[in-house]
């Protein structure tokens, strides 16, 4: 299998037209590019002369292998609103993490890309003695000893990444809460940990 990288709006947007938990890119990107020879609907979008878009999306069908024109439009604070790490979150690439800490950061690093707007909130988790996440590696380093501050892959936040995988749950826990995930849900991010 080979890997590529691709920017963040094209990640969202493969990942928004996910059908089904657990879906693979490679299946995405085959259903979106018609690979398979059957008709899909597609959104049309004309875009201005800002790469905004001009109009109100409308449906076609299209019979073809998809061409691209432009690149997908930003993700809109509406959409942002609606958006849910579970249609972001591929297991696949999930399980190919290295270790736990892998894992926690790239778990992380999907709930920044589904909430950017609304991810400020998990400054506010905090331990007993212990600030979880910071806006900058020294302020995780300024507020204890041993805290191995890592960056969450693209974004300008840090977190604390020296506790136990029990206190990375719970801090998952915490953070799918404040960002308006049900309990059930929490429950399950949590437990892909």
């Amino acid at each position: 299998m080979k890997q590529i990288d691709i920017d963040d709006e094209l990640y969202q947007y493969i990942a928004s037209n996910t059908q089904s938990i657990g879906e693979s890119a490679s299946t995405i990107l085959r259903r979106l590019l018609n690979m398979n020879g059957e008709n899909i609907q597609a959104t049309h979008v004309e875009l201005n002369h800002n790469n905004q878009p001009a109009a109100t999306p409308t449906q076609s069908i299209v019979n073809t292998t998809a061409t691209a024109t432009s690149a997908p439009p930003a993700v809109s604070p509406a959409a942002e609103k609606s958006a849910n790490i579970f249609n972001v979150l591929n297991k696949e690439e999930l399980a190919m993490q290295k270790g736990v800490v892998g894992r926690f950061l790239f778990i992380l690093s999907a709930f920044y890309r589904t909430h950017k707007s609304d991810f400020r909130a998990v400054l506010d988790i905090k331990g007993r003695d212990r600030v979880y996440f910071a806006t900058s590696k020294e302020e995780l380093l300024n507020s204890g000893s041993s805290m191995n501050p890592k960056n969450i892959t693209d974004s300008e936040y840090w977190v604390m990444t020296n506790s136990n995988t029990t206190r990375k749950k719970m801090m998952l826990h915490e953070v799918a809460l404040c960002l308006g995930y049900s309990t059930e849900q929490a429950e399950k991010i949590r437990d892909y940990l």
